[in-house]
């Protein structure tokens, strides 16, 4: 599988408690910060349930 880039682009003040363990599980702790991931069925399904939250891209 390839690599994807996820990058906060919104806080997670005042979001669930699920969500800000979602984005603290992909490595994410502030704005604009970039993370890379493979893009595995896990990673994504994590991406999915923030994707309000961060933004992707193919790496």
């Amino acid at each position: 599988m390839g690599k994807i880039k996820v990058k906060q682009v919104k806080s997670s003040i005042n979001k669930t408690q699920r969500q800000k363990r979602t984005l603290e599980a992909l490595g994410l702790r502030k704005i604009g910060q970039v993370v890379e991931h493979e893009a595995t069925p896990n990673i994504l399904g994590m991406v999915s349930k923030v994707e309000h939250l961060v933004s992707t891209e193919e790496a």
